[in-house]
């Protein structure tokens, strides 16, 4: 068997001692865990931002909003703007089914609403959040367990050139590859990882934005018709 074959990546990996052959499938389970959290999320952010903008170009359409209360139905939406509004309207209702709107009831009907609203943007959030924090963790913790395995395998190829009492490229190259093959793993998992929690917290971050004006705005619209 040649060099090349020798430095082939399954050899490496063959080759390797069972601590770093740990490190190495460790890695790898992680990166298979965050590019399953990446897809879930990106597929996830993409039918709410879609369904969102439908939903508030009807809202602001001038449509009744007990018909798009209505045409919701019972069930609870799947994404987040038709969420916020359904929370309202369910306190308008509430109070709109004990009789005459009093002033007392309508400045506590506000502030229902404000709190009801306020507590469904921040379980939004959240939901739209899931799986982002073991994004930062593999972020974070790969490469430094690749440089474990790194070191590891250097000590290794340093016992093996001491056993062999020779100092060649041909004893020194195999170990010195293993090692350097769990820190390209570990930056293997981690800069995936690093990019997409970056790019989703800034693309959360602004649909969170965008409920707040939508709940300003919808305050500010019953607030004219109280």
């Amino acid at each position: 068997m040649d060099a090349a074959q020798d430095l082939t990546l399954l050899t490496l990996f063959l080759r390797a001692t069972i601590v770093v052959k740990l490190v190495m499938l460790m890695l790898l389970a992680a990166s298979v865990w965050s590019w399953a959290i990446i897809i879930d999320r990106l597929l996830v952010l993409r039918k709410n931002q879609d369904l969102s903008d439908r939903f508030e170009a009807e809202v602001w359409s001038g449509k009744p909003f007990d018909e798009i209360y209505e045409d919701l139905g019972t069930e609870r939406p799947s994404f987040s703007l038709a969420r916020l509004f359904t929370a309202a309207m369910r306190e308008i209702r509430v109070m709109r089914d004990k009789g005459a709107m009093t002033e007392v009831a309508a400045r506590s009907l506000k502030e229902r609403i404000d709190r009801v609203m306020e507590a469904t943007s921040t379980r939004e959030i959240s939901r739209l959040e899931r799986g982002l924090g073991v994004l930062a963790i593999i972020a974070t913790a790969s490469p430094f367990i690749g440089l474990f395995g790194t070191v590891w395998g250097i000590m290794h190829a340093f016992e093996s050139i001491a056993a062999a009492r020779d100092t060649s490229l041909a004893v020194v190259a195999p170990g010195i590859a293993e090692a350097l093959f769990a820190t390209a793993m570990g930056l293997f998992a981690a800069i995936p990882a690093y990019m997409f929690y970056n790019g989703f917290t800034t693309r959360i971050g602004r649909f969170s934005d965008r409920m707040q004006a939508f709940c300003d705005e919808f305050y500010a619209f019953l607030s004219r018709r109280m």
